[in-house]
């Protein structure tokens, strides 16, 4: 037995290596089903999957289903009435029910009468500050005997999926440093582009510029170019992309803060501004739509429309 687990540990570690680097994982949700599809391997159970709840809805996230389906991901539930309650009520420990219809906890769920009887395995996903995300659970129709092995594997998978939820909160966070749309007035924002633009960070500027031009209601996106490191064809087609995208959903850019250098750089390259608005910087964007910075007995700034 000994032998068979330091085995299962050392195909354990290669495989997750590979999930975690080769396979280049982009989000938890990509890991989330990379880990599944490996976990049943390991385990004859049918039905393995990572749940999340904001303890009113479980959702179910990322399912695989051996034979019969059994959950599917996206289906949801109230979280009351889930054996995922059960799991987080129980800790950071494991939950092995073998009997849901006999288990007492679980016996008078809905749920429980709609699979007619079988056994189900849990463990919460926490963050590092000790919020629950949800569960990574196994369920079957039929009974089963879990072994230690199980345990270990699930113990090992929760403490994975809370690495990986991290590092995509992290992930998430720098996306959201490297893009500071940042608001001015009713209708108008800034994006202050620090720095060098290559095709990995404009896909993240332009996906954050149209989110936010959305969800701010936005007439005017004014893109501040002073923190540019360098430009060239690449990076002015970047810019140009940015400019068009924003132009189809109804925004105006405008585009501020040119250097001269980067202004005798756009000299040299084979580059069209031809029906961008630009300014040489802030205030004079803003006069350009109607609006003028006032300072204020306090010396505060503020704007306000021209009349």
């Amino acid at each position: 037995m000994l032998r068979i687990m330091k085995g299962w540990k050392y195909i354990l570690s290669i495989h997750l290596t590979s999930v975690l680097k080769n396979k280049s994982v982009r989000n938890f949700e990509e890991a989330t089903e990379n880990i599944l599809h490996f976990m049943s391997k390991l385990i004859n159970i049918n039905t393995l999957f990572v749940a999340k709840n904001d303890k009113q809805i479980n959702e179910i996230k990322k399912a695989v289903n051996k034979n019969a389906v059994l959950l599917e991901a996206g289906s949801t539930l109230p979280f009351h009435e889930t054996f995922c309650k059960v799991s987080v009520d129980k800790g950071n420990e494991i939950l092995l029910i073998e009997d849901i219809m006999e288990n007492e906890q679980t016996k008078h769920l809905n749920v429980t009468a709609d699979l007619g009887g079988g056994s189900f395995i849990a463990i919460p996903i926490y963050y590092e500050d000790g919020e629950n995300y949800g569960t990574i659970c196994g369920l079957d129709t039929e009974s089963f005997e879990f072994t230690e092995q199980h345990i270990e594997l699930f113990q090992t998978m929760s403490s994975l999926l809370t690495y990986v939820l991290e590092l995509d909160k992290a992930n998430k966070e720098i996306k959201d440093l490297s893009v500071p749309i940042v608001p001015l007035t009713k209708g108008v924002a800034i994006l202050p582009i620090i720095g060098h633009i290559n095709e990995y960070r404009a896909d993240i500027i332009i996906q954050s510029t149209l989110e936010s031009s959305t969800n701010l209601e936005l007439e005017y996106m004014i893109i501040d170019l002073s923190g540019v490191s360098r430009i060239n064809n690449k990076v002015s087609e970047y810019l140009l992309n940015i400019v068009k995208l924003l132009k189809l959903i109804g925004v105006t850019p405008i585009l501020t803060g040119f250097r001269p250098d980067l202004a005798m750089k756009t000299l040299e390259i084979d580059v069209d501004f031809n029906g961008i608005m630009i300014t040489n910087n802030l205030e004079s964007a803003l006069f350009e739509i109607g609006f003028i910075l006032n300072k204020t007995e306090n010396k505060h700034l503020r704007s306000q429309p021209v009349v």
